[in-house]
């Protein structure tokens, strides 16, 4: 799945349930007490790209909150 169709999908229009379960995938979560596997992340402020293992390199510890805005 392309980028654009990806953040299209997952920046729905209306909170309801067609829209928002497929993002619902908790059991592919890591199990507690497992490390998450790494992914790309973006600076807000200047879109600068860096990933979760880069990081965990120069953080003692590191909370990733994640939301969706709708």
């Amino acid at each position: 799945m392309a980028d654009a169709e990806l953040l299209r999908r997952y920046n729905y229009d209306a909170f309801v349930p067609e829209k928002f379960e497929p993002w619902m995938q908790f059991d592919q979560s890591p199990p507690l007490g497992e490390k998450a596997p790494s992914f790309p992340l973006w600076q807000l402020a200047d879109q600068n790209q860096t990933d979760l293992a880069e990081l965990w390199k120069q953080q003692s510890y590191l909370v990733v909150e994640f939301g969706s805005f709708t």
